[in-house]
């Protein structure tokens, strides 16, 4: 299947639209996009993109939208989130493929990242019947203390290139059963993968009884479209998943309008490996979180931790692992690591690699790759590079698979080495002690949104709410109770009998 076979599949045309409001498409009034595969470089399509007028027209719509769909049941609500998954089970294979084009990602993972799109789907459906609230008891008599939970409004998503439909599909399914429509801005370096996104769910949204048709809206563009989205009176919630720069500044957007965020940013994760763990568990988990996706993950593996008795066999271990991993087009079915996005991830590996040469730091591995892949696209060796704690580079996450070792003695002193960076993301120990696995899992332990015993840190479920602490923004998406960031909560007091009694017992008459 070739890429144009795919797009046209999908519905995208070309020249692809920069704005769309439920079924209506427009070029935009920004400039133009094109967008290569990172594979080989080749141009894929030009689509439009969205002026900050676009983009307030989109908003206002979505708006328009919200008025109806909150009255929907929903369950009602759900059975359309529920028809949506059933689609992308109908067009996963194309899907994948598209994200393979567009992100560079092994067919695999492409797929794996649909399948989690229908996960969420089949999540958010059971979700749309439990969307309850408490009832409290009351200090006054004859009166019910309740709450409920209302529909909040339409939701801005700002996505990025390393999860093109995945992350967009966790805040989308749980917004819609939640009564509100969604306002899309995907990166710039993959728009193709939101507007397929978008015509299907268009297909369910076009036949749904009760449905507007602007419960889906994109804006492609740039920072300015993506200012004017975070800046929109019409949005009382935006998501946004991306760099830690960039979440800084769309939180403090928001916050000046008073405004909700949900920030999703970098990683940093670590992985301690204890004297008790299982080496043949470790390697493997350690391999994939390190280098898989070529490293483009929030989740990706940056530092290993490792006790001084075992670091000498795991190294070697790893380094045997990795040079047996083929590298190249994304699309062969026994390739493991595909491209970097672009130039500018492959420059930052580049530069990152010679800053912890100059603090220290011994490499293996590294490189570009240029025998045996297609020409035009950013193929690179995974690098390991054992190096000080201490050293600064290591307190800065890069987007590309680079896996700082440091050793330790003590438990006590890796938790404080993992815990030691601004970011906060995901976590992992592997260990068969008991003691250990509680004390890392414990207050005193893993400061992470996410802290795993004998598994990576990649591959969360969406069952578990999804995110991180300190400069990883706070926020939380998926599964557990994260519903509750798309709506809003009414506490009500209900009084039912022939008196006002005040509470804290206050007599005023």
């Amino acid at each position: 299947m070739n890429s144009s076979s795919i797009l046209n599949s999908l519905g995208i045309s070309d020249p692809g639209p920069g704005l769309l409001i439920g079924s209506s498409e427009n070029i935009g009034e920004g400039p133009r996009l094109e967008i290569h595969s990172p594979i080989d470089g080749s141009l894929l399509r030009s689509v439009g993109s969205s002026s900050p007028a676009d983009v307030a027209r989109g908003c206002e719509a979505a708006h328009d939208a919200f008025l109806s769909w909150r009255m929907i049941p929903a369950p009602h609500r759900g059975e359309l989130v529920r028809q949506f998954g059933q689609v992308l089970r109908e067009h996963k294979e194309q899907l994948g493929a598209l994200v393979t084009l567009e992100a560079g990602k092994i067919r695999s993972e492409a797929e794996g990242e649909v399948q989690e799109m229908i996960d969420v789907c089949d999540f958010a459906t059971g979700l749309s019947r439990q969307l309850y609230g408490l009832t409290i008891q009351s200090e006054r008599p004859e009166h019910r203390l309740m709450e409920q939970w209302h529909p909040l409004g339409p939701v801005g998503i700002i996505s990025a290139f390393n999860f093109p439909v995945a992350v967009w599909s966790w805040n989308t399914a749980l917004a819609l059963v939640c009564g509100d429509p969604v306002v899309w801005k995907p990166s710039e370096k993959t728009p193709l993968t939101a507007l397929a996104c978008h015509h299907l769910l268009m297909r369910v949204i076009r036949d749904f009884d009760d449905a507007p048709d602007a419960l889906s809206v994109i804006v492609n563009g740039d920072s300015e479209a993506g200012k004017a989205l975070v800046d929109s009176p019409h949005l009382p919630l935006i998501s946004a998943t991306g760099s830690i720069a960039m979440g800084r500044a769309v939180g403090q957007r928001v916050a000046a309008r008073l405004g909700r965020s949900l920030l999703e940013l970098g990683g940093n994760n670590a992985l301690i490996v204890t004297p008790s763990a299982n080496l043949d568990l470790a390697v493997k988990a350690i391999t994939f979180a390190a280098v898989g996706t070529a490293g483009q993950r929030c989740t990706t593996l940056r530092r290993l931790i490792v006790h001084r008795s075992v670091k000498k066999e795991l190294v070697s271990r790893l380094l045997s692992a990795w040079a047996s991993i083929r590298i190249g087009d994304p699309r062969e079915d026994d390739v493991l690591i595909g491209p970097l996005i672009d130039q500018a991830a492959s420059e930052a590996m580049e530069h990152a690699l010679s800053l912890a040469v100059k603090q220290g730091g011994k490499i293996h591995g590294g490189g570009r790759v240029t025998s045996n892949v297609p020409a035009g696209g950013f193929y690179v060796n995974p690098a390991m590079v054992e190096i000080s704690a201490d050293a600064s580079v290591v307190q800065t996450e890069t987007f590309a698979p680079i896996c700082y070792v440091h050793e330790y003695d003590q438990l006590e002193e890796a938790i404080k080495i993992q815990n030691e960076v601004p970011q906060g993301l995901s976590s992992a120990i592997f260990t068969d002690n008991v003691q250990e696995a509680e004390i890392f899992c414990s207050p005193a332990g893993s400061d992470c949104g996410i802290a795993n015993v004998n598994i990576g840190t990649s591959g969360a479920e969406i069952g578990g709410a999804f995110g991180g602490e300190k400069e990883t923004g706070g926020g939380r998406e998926s599964g557990s109770d994260s519903w509750k960031n798309y709506m809003r909560r009414a506490t009500n007091t209900v009084n039912y009998g022939t008196d006002i009694p005040l509470a804290q017992g206050v007599e005023f008459i």
